[in-house]
């Protein structure tokens, strides 16, 4: 029987779905199966009647939602009118990415994997369900799936007898080939991205608007231990509009020290300029990247070296490392055994993509060009909460940022890409643009005028509640009810004044938690928070919820708060709705269901 052609579709939000989605491809063509890796909102879902052969990798984010690039493929697919025959000629594997640490833990992965098997799909597996919280992460639950998988493959469809499995030592060929060119030409330059201003075509991913900083202000005290900035954008002649909820995402870019460093250690020329070529004719080139480009625009504007490299890094250098040591070592840290001690050296303490090359540096000067896109994966946009209303400030664009930075036990601070570039830019000192666009996000609000709307934002999860506010009170919009929470009031209290005065024209009530600032530390030892202050005003929340049909939103950290906020809700319920424990859950649940209880949260 000839081999069917493997399609593996990926849903991802960090980039670990389609990392382990790469793996597959790879151990596909290491057993001479022929197979496409494919987001899955860029793949014709209405083709999947054809495919015999489809392997789902998906993650699940926030408090179980589908990824970014899987959405129009998951209203798709749940789609009521679909036969239950749609899929009857196709052998399906699921795999999911999660945290156990979430209530709905891997929810996209089993809700698909039930949903293939409703339209006749055959399951070659039970759904692989990664956790990101093992030891081990997500690899321990993955690997012996994975050696079933290919079992369950190669008993349908066998490899010819004349070839055997690719070893694992043995590199594939690299998915592009580098043309290096004699000189730079004059296209080649950092000058080729040009501001959008076509407003019928908004900007995107591939055509980001270069938004002109206007101001970048740190927000909190001095002696806070957090950085968090204020930055404006002006977005006028861009084509973007945005409502309250939206979210705008940014494209960073590599320190220059970091590019200066990376070129040192491969020993490439930042200058010099190629063109790129495909191996394959049915993969595209990277659309980010221009022809012909320079390699620094390729590591400056690309090349996620400062992300944490996963296994299928330490795998590939192993492959190509002429040093017998440090291809031993790379061999020990990529191998199934190995993991405990590559999380040791890599993924607890925050080890870079670049930092293991400096460890590696007969390795890392060895590299040929052709594999640095298999190598390291492309620099992900981070998306932000839109913080501002244009029916406020017509023109501009607002967001606040926390300046991520923390220790381990490496020497060096750990910052995060996007929030220390961020920072480092200085409008005030001459032009800055920061390339950005802008896309639906999780929360929707009331178009009403007389639905009030609760609101629970701690820290900078205040952001999109600042923008709805602004635009309820331009359109006279009342009952408009904060909660913010935040250690110190003189210290990250954001928009304080703004709250105030809003207040006094009651447009607003606003309810504060200080967590560190306690009246009568000897009495009162617990910290305070949002979740308490909703319990402390119980009878106005059912008031609120019950019999003026108010909205509720929550956004901010999605490790505990969400639960804690939860559970508030339910014992509000109980306790001034006179609900029993069940029926207060499923109360909380209709809230859920009609979109009456909304949240956006990130990890």
């Amino acid at each position: 029987m000839p081999s069917p052609r493997l399609l593996v579709l990926f849903g991802s939000q960090t980039g670990t779905a389609e990392d382990v989605s790469e793996r597959l491809g790879r151990e596909a063509r290491r057993r001479r199966l022929a197979c496409r890796v494919q987001a899955l909102d860029s793949y014709p879902v209405v083709n999947l009647i054809n495919e015999p052969l489809v392997i789902f990798v998906c993650a699940t984010t926030g408090q179980g939602d589908p990824p970014d690039n899987m959405k129009n493929f998951w209203r798709f697919i749940f789609r009521k009118h679909l036969p239950s025959t749609s899929l009857c000629q196709m052998d399906f594997a699921v795999l999911g990415l999660g945290d156990s640490s979430y209530a709905k833990f891997n929810f996209v992965a089993k809700k698909l994997h039930r949903r293939l098997l409703q339209l006749g799909g055959t399951a070659l597996l039970p759904v692989c369900l990664g956790d990101e919280q093992h030891e081990l992460g997500p690899d321990a639950a993955v690997d012996p799936w994975l050696h079933d998988l290919w079992e369950k493959v190669l008993g349908l469809y066998p490899m010819p007898l004349d070839l055997s499995v690719t070893p694992p030592g043995v590199p594939l060929p690299s998915k592009f080939t580098m043309q290096f060119l004699p000189e730079t030409p004059r296209t080649c330059s950092e000058e080729q991205r040009v501001t959008r201003t076509d407003p019928q075509n908004p900007p995107s991913e591939l055509h980001p608007f270069l938004a002109p900083m206007v101001t970048n202000q740190r927000v909190t005290g001095p002696s806070h231990f957090q950085d968090v900035r204020l930055i404006e954008f002006d977005i006028a002649g861009s084509g973007i509009s945005f409502a309250a909820g939206d979210v705008v995402l940014i494209q960073p870019q590599n320190a220059a020290s970091h590019v200066q460093q990376f070129c040192q250690v491969l020993g490439l020329d930042p200058e010099q300029c190629f063109t790129l070529q495909p191996r394959e004719p049915d993969v595209p080139c990277p659309t980010r990247l221009p022809q012909p480009c320079s390699v620094r625009h390729l590591v400056s504007q690309y090349l996620d070296i400062v992300g944490v490299p996963r296994r299928s890094f330490f795998e590939l250098l192993a492959c190509l490392s002429p040093s017998e040591l440090e291809r031993d070592k790379l061999l020990e840290l990529s191998s199934a055994a190995g993991q405990e001690e590559l999380s040791q050296y890599c993924s607890r303490p925050r080890r870079t993509a670049l930092e293991v090359l400096c460890d590696f540096p007969c390795t890392a000067a060895a590299i040929p060009p052709d594999y640095l896109l298999d190598l390291i994966p492309p620099i992900r946009p981070r998306a932000f909460s839109i913080a501002s209303s244009l029916l406020a400030h017509p023109s501009r664009l607002q967001i606040l940022v926390a300046v991520v930075q923390y220790q381990t036990r490496l020497r060096e601070p750990r910052r995060g890409l996007c929030s220390s570039w961020l920072a480092s830019l200085h409008p005030g000192q001459g032009p800055v643009q920061v390339p950005l666009w802008v896309r639906p996000g999780g929360l929707t609000f009331p178009e009403t005028a007389d639905t009030p709307v609760i609101m629970v934002g701690p820290g900078t999860g205040v952001a999109p509640f600042r923008a709805a506010i602004q635009e309820r009170v331009a359109q006279s919009q009342a009952g408009n009810f904060l909660f913010f929470g935040c250690r110190w009031r003189d210290q990250d209290f954001y928009w304080e004044a703004e709250w105030k005065e809003l207040e006094k024209r009651g447009c607003l009530t606003l309810i504060t938690a200080f967590s560190r600032e306690q009246p009568c530390p000897v009495l009162q030892k617990q910290k305070v928070y949002v979740q308490h202050r909703l319990r402390e005003l119980g009878p106005l929340v059912w008031e609120l919820l019950d019999r003026q049909g108010a909205y509720f939103y929550l956004a901010g950290n999605a490790k505990y708060m969400p639960s804690d906020v939860s559970e508030a809700l339910t014992s509000i319920f109980q306790e001034e709705g006179g609900l029993s424990g069940p029926d207060a859950a499923a109360y909380l649940a209709r809230l859920q269901r009609t979109l009456r209880f909304q949240t956006e949260t990130w990890a």
